[in-house]
């Protein structure tokens, strides 16, 4: 088929090499498809997708999980286990659902780009909102990833090696090394897909992490009983769950529980990325890549925010694994968690800096065909701000809460929505559809959401009660 192809391009006197080069070098903001996805033809304008299913599982599954991982138990503290899984199982569906908003309008208009559908939707203003938000959202998510490897290498290297006061000891010179070593190199790969490996030991590492501390809390409890392991153990367990079931929020720092959840689940940015270096995508597949990574990530948040809650209820704080010094910072088990996590929230800021790149250059070069210099400086420029703003700002929690209450309810809820609706022809669905009732109820919902979190918040600084978690 390639040789009849190229047989009738140059019986039109077309050069081929040239007509593979031109496709090469379009603007980056050209980035259309066919509409007809059944084809066999159907192509990205400058490379084909080769990234496996599994392979793009890993990718959005590592996209998914990050640091919100670690703040989930303190989640599940201020609401009580019930209460907590009704929320997680509400913000997982209605992520897939506006998954399936974002592909829908990408399959109808044939574009993979997130701000490229807010251009379709309302021009250059939507095209800005939808690269801000990504832009906003992904930079906190970075920088509170990296708040992990500033609070926990030290104490990692303080228990390994037995020194103090060295100047590695010191977070900020370790964020920067760790910046410059890992994360810059894996950040200039020109394709999101070369990533997949990455993400899958990424993944590895906080499955072990879920492995070890399931029986260290189980241990934990014992001996703050005074049991051993025996039925009656299991049973005394099993008691103090159900009461810890109907335990009413405790805090004000409820206020946070939503954005944290919110957080937690903000994927949209990569999902489009991921979509177009998919092998043989169709919005089927990619729907099955998405639905497969929520799950997955639903079942390791759940697990993980309940093991921390049990082991310390009331007392967790906002980033479990300081949380877990409590019982002895120098424990071998303890210290293997710390790594894995630590390997695993690094090597997930790479995955996440690719999409915040390419909304730059929506918003900034639009009609620039791919320049490696500058896709090398985008890249150092982002690490150095967000090394900045790790080394000054004072924790963690505030990223968790602002950004979650802000751009991740519009990139979830709002953004998807109104992009449906206005992206998707009237004659294939009036205004009074059912698809467009619930896509303008579900944008609702997002705009309710920001408006009481944004106010919970505001209230909980002013008040003066914030526990904020210095130094963590």
């Amino acid at each position: 088929q390639v040789i009849l192809k190229q047989e009738r391009i140059i019986s039109m006197g077309i050069n081929p090499h040239r007509t593979e080069n031109a496709e090469a070098n379009l603007p980056e903001s050209q980035e259309f498809l066919s509409g007809a996805e059944d084809k066999k033809t159907t192509r990205f304008t400058d490379f084909e997708g080769k990234t496996s299913f599994g392979m793009s599982v890993f990718n959005l599954g590592n996209a998914i999980m990050g640091s919100g991982i670690l703040g989930l138990a303190y989640a599940m503290a201020n609401t009580g286990v019930i209460l907590f899984l009704v929320l997680l199982t509400v913000v997982a569906g209605l992520s897939s659902y506006s998954i399936h908003l974002l592909l829908k309008c990408s399959g109808i208009v044939g574009i993979r780009a997130y701000e490229q559908l807010g251009y379709r939707a309302f021009g250059t203003p939507g095209k800005m909102a939808a690269g801000i938000a990504i832009t906003l959202q992904n930079i906190g998510a970075m920088s509170s990833y990296l708040y992990i490897v500033k609070y926990e290498f030290p104490l990692v290297i303080q228990a390994f090696l037995r020194v103090d006061n060295e100047w590695y000891m010191n977070g900020n010179y370790l964020v920067i090394i760790v910046s410059v070593a890992v994360i810059l190199p894996l950040a200039l790969m020109k394709q999101l897909g070369y990533l997949g490996y990455t993400s899958g030991f990424s993944l590895s590492c906080m499955v072990f992490f879920l492995i070890s501390v399931s029986p260290l809390i189980l241990a934990y409890i014992c001996a703050k009983y005074t049991l051993h392991f025996t039925s009656s153990c299991f049973l005394s367990v099993g008691r103090h769950l159900v009461q810890m079931h109907w335990d009413p929020p405790t805090s004000s720092l409820t206020a946070y529980t939503i954005p944290i959840l919110a957080f937690a689940f903000v994927c949209h940015p990569e999902v489009l990325p991921i979509y177009t270096e998919l092998r043989n995508a169709t919005k089927k597949k990619m729907q099955h890549v998405a639905n497969i990574s929520i799950a997955v990530m639903y079942g390791m948040y759940f697990l993980a925010a309940l093991f921390g809650y049990l082991t310390f209820y009331g007392e967790v704080e906002a980033e479990l694994l300081h949380t877990y010094s409590r019982i002895d910072p120098y424990d071998t088990l303890i210290l293997c968690v710390r790594v894995a996590v630590l390997t695993a929230v690094t090597l997930t800021v790479p995955i996440v800096l690719f999409p915040v790149r390419r909304a730059i250059q929506q918003m900034m070069f639009p009609n620039k065909t791919f320049y490696w210099p500058r896709h090398i400086a985008i890249a150092f420029v982002l690490l150095t701000f967000i090394n900045l703003l790790v080394i000054f700002a004072p924790n963690i929690l505030g990223i968790f809460g602002v950004i979650g209450a802000t751009s991740a309810p519009c990139l979830i809820f709002i953004f998807p929505a109104v992009f449906y609706i206005r992206i998707v022809p009237k004659e294939e669905e009036p205004l009074r559809s059912t698809p467009k009732i619930l896509a303008a109820c579900f944008a609702g919902i997002g705009f309710l959401f920001m408006i009481m979190s944004l106010s919970f918040i505001i209230i909980d600084w002013t008040s003066g009660t914030s526990k904020a978690s210095s130094g963590h």
